[in-house]
């Protein structure tokens, strides 16, 4: 049972005055509240709540910053995705913030958990204006029972949403109309010019990103899924590489689909739903996806039937980033409580569409580091005049803009916990075969199915294997219900040689972005790089 609280409830000790505070209200609350106060509110022919994020259809990462403080600044990792905000500066947003929150009639506050773990749980309060916002954290966040809730206390972290308000753009720090800062010593996020609901589920994210560590719990940015014999599986993947697909396998239970724990005791998930594209969703091809979209669940930025209220998931004029968020519950093959043991393979996937990496292969522990480290995939060329080839994105940890300490600390845990547990590390190539996107084809599904059907079963580890000629992984002979031939990307093209070229260009990717962190990696991880 979902706790709800209908008399008013204080948040002075934040600074808010407001009177009409709202503590975890019900969903039909929240829809009702949406559809009378919050343009382009509607109800999809489904029963999902339809909403509008604002300006802002996406994250906003270039405007994402934390605190330089005494408590932390030794242990994040400066740069590009952590830049440094002053004190003073935070203390302007902050009040920026809760004065904008301060002029509402009425704000929504809900009080829930991240972490399934109740060893490794931490307490958060969602302080918002919005009851989109609030519905969304309510699915993303854990939600609790009406006794945890009386006996829930001060939170742990308190994220601050001042989102339709602007940041002031020339105060010093600030880039843009846009902030999202946390301050890990205060233990507060602090949102403004973005209505964009992912960037609080997402700050929570970063926030145990930076805790986990602490306690040599390795944080993920990944999929989860246990087999019926209590066997766990983590799938790592970019946008496009098939995580949420492959992760919704209905032969196995789904524990989560984007963020987890690895502990000594096993695999948590961090958060109560699901938070999926929706980009050309439909019945037949994500079905368990498509059911989820009901009464409870939010839909952003989708554009549907006035009459019908049927959603085109097709559709994609306001963005290509159409969003949908339900509890994981809704999922049929979810796993509640969200927790499963040690587990015994981790897959990286990586669409690559220069068609160079081998379409499964298995990795040494530094090879796995090397790799984890990198977060490789590759796009399809853009449509610019003379742009024929793919081009390559790296993200560490296969989470990049959420990760706090520098990425070896993460490589460090994985190879830590997969040595101990005996996990095998797994690099599957769902992007191109027989040549790059514009020659080759794309991967099969039912072949990467067929792939990861036989890392679950057992049958691929003990396989004879090749040492890829550049990347040194190993690459299996043969695998059940995947042609043999196809297993060696060298042999589909028709061109040898021009394989060799591509891969060897691969290759240089590859080093020239591992530059980035190799000041924090071993000799044994650097070792591990490709030859080319």
């Amino acid at each position: 049972m979902t706790a709800s609280a209908t008399q008013s409830f204080s948040l002075e000790q934040h600074g808010i005055t407001v009177d009409d505070v709202h503590r975890n209200p019900t969903v039909a609350e929240l829809y009702e509240a949406a559809l009378r106060h919050e343009e382009g509110s509607a109800i999809s022919s489904s029963g999902a709540l339809i909403a509008l994020s604002g300006e802002k259809m996406g994250r906003s990462p270039t405007d994402k910053r934390i605190v330089d403080e005494p408590t932390s600044q030794d242990e994040v990792w400066w740069g590009p995705v952590n830049v440094k905000l002053d004190e003073h500066t935070f203390q302007i947003n902050r009040e920026r913030a809760v004065d904008y929150l301060n002029t509402r009639k009425r704000l929504y506050c809900i009080d829930a958990y991240a972490g399934w773990d109740p060893k490794y749980q931490i307490k958060v309060r969602i302080i918002c204006a919005r009851a989109y916002h609030a519905l969304f954290m309510h699915n993303m966040l854990i939600r609790p029972t009406a006794e945890q809730l009386a006996d829930f206390g001060d939170p742990d972290y308190v994220v601050i949403n001042g989102g339709a308000f602007p940041a002031n753009r020339h105060t010093t720090g600030m880039t843009s109309k846009t902030s999202v800062a946390l301050h890990l010593g205060a233990k507060e996020l602090v949102i403004l010019g973005t209505q964009y609901a992912g960037e609080m589920k997402k700050g929570v994210f970063t926030v145990m990103n930076y805790l986990m560590p602490k306690l040599d719990v390795l944080s993920m940015h990944c999929s989860v899924t246990e087999g019926a014999e209590g066997d766990t599986s983590i799938l790592f993947g970019l946008s496009g590489t098939g995580k949420t697909t492959l992760s919704a396998d209905p032969k196995r239970s789904l524990i989560g689909d984007d963020e987890h724990c690895w502990t000594n005791e096993g695999v948590f998930n961090i958060e109560g739903g699901c938070y999926a594209k929706m980009i050309n969703l439909s019945a037949e091809d994500e079905p368990d996806i498509f059911q989820a979209i009901r009464y409870g669940s939010v839909l952003e930025n989708v554009i549907y039937d006035e009459e019908s209220r049927i959603v085109d998931f097709d559709d994609t004029s306001l963005t290509m980033n159409t969003r949908g968020s339900y509890p994981i519950e809704y999922m049929e093959q979810a796993k509640i409580p969200c927790v499963g043991g040690q587990p015994r393979n981790v897959i990286f996937l990586t669409c690559d569409a220069f068609g160079v990496l081998p379409p499964v292969s298995k990795l040494t522990a530094a090879q796995a580091q090397y790799h984890f480290i990198s977060g490789y995939t590759a796009k399809v060329a853009g449509t610019e005049v003379g742009v024929t080839d793919p081009e390559a994105t790296f993200s560490p940890c296969f989470g990049g803009p959420f990760m706090v300490w520098h990425p070896m600390r993460y490589a460090e845990l994985l190879a830590q916990k997969c040595e101990q547990h005996g996990a095998q590390v797994w690099l599957v190539n769902t992007g191109w075969s027989g040549g790059g996107a514009g020659v080759g084809k794309r991967m099969s599904l039912k072949y990467t199915r067929a792939i990861i059907d036989a890392i679950h079963e057992g049958t691929l580890h003990e396989q004879a294997t090749t040492e890829h000629s550049v990347f040194g992984v190993a690459v299996p002979s043969e695998c059940p219900g995947v042609p043999s031939e196809i297993l060696q990307p060298r042999n589909t093209w028709s061109d040898g040689a021009a394989y060799d070229a591509k891969a060897k260009k691969l290759a240089g990717l590859f080093q020239e972005n591992f530059k980035t962190y190799a000041d924090g990696c071993s000799p044994e991880v650097l070792a591990a790089a490709p030859k080319g």
